[in-house]
C-alpha cells in the first residue's frame, strides 16, 4: 500500500518510521512519473512490511521539496532511521530501484 506524504504527516510517517521508507517525489503533470507510478506501487506491494513505500506531491508540498532539495522529479529517495540514506532521480527500470531498496534492507 502506498502511502501519501505531506508536510503535516513527514516527519512521522518517514523521518520516525522504524522500517525502510521510499518516497516518490512527483507531479501529476510529470510524464516520467506517471511512468514510474505503476513500478513504484508493484513495489510498494512486494515489499510490504520491510519498507514503508509513499507520494510526495511537490507541488502540493514545497516546504518538503526545499527541505530536501528536490529539483527535478522523479526524485526517489529512501530514508533509514531519519536519515536519507539513497537518492535516484529520473525514471528507471524496476529493477534498478528494486537493487537500491535491497541495498537498505
Amino acid at each position: 500500500m502506498e502511502h501519501k506524504f505531506t508536510t503535516a504527516n513527514f516527519d512521522t510517517e518517514v523521518l520516525e518510521a522504524d522500517i525502510p521508507v521510499l518516497v516518490d517525489f512527483y507531479a501529476d503533470w510529470c510524464g516520467p512519473c506517471k511512468m514510474m507510478a505503476p513500478v513504484i506501487e508493484q513495489l510498494a506491494g512486494e515489499y510490504d512490511g520491510k519498507i514503508k513505500v509513499g507520494k510526495c506531491n511537490i507541488d502540493e508540498e514545497e516546504e518538503i521539496r526545499a527541505r530536501y532539495g528536490v529539483m527535478s522529479i522523479p526524485t526517489m529517495k529512501i530514508f533509514v532511521k531519519g536519515e536519507e540514506a539513497v537518492s535516484m532521480l529520473g525514471a528507471m527500470p524496476k529493477e534498478e530501484l528494486e537493487a537500491k531498496i535491497k541495498e537498505v534492507l
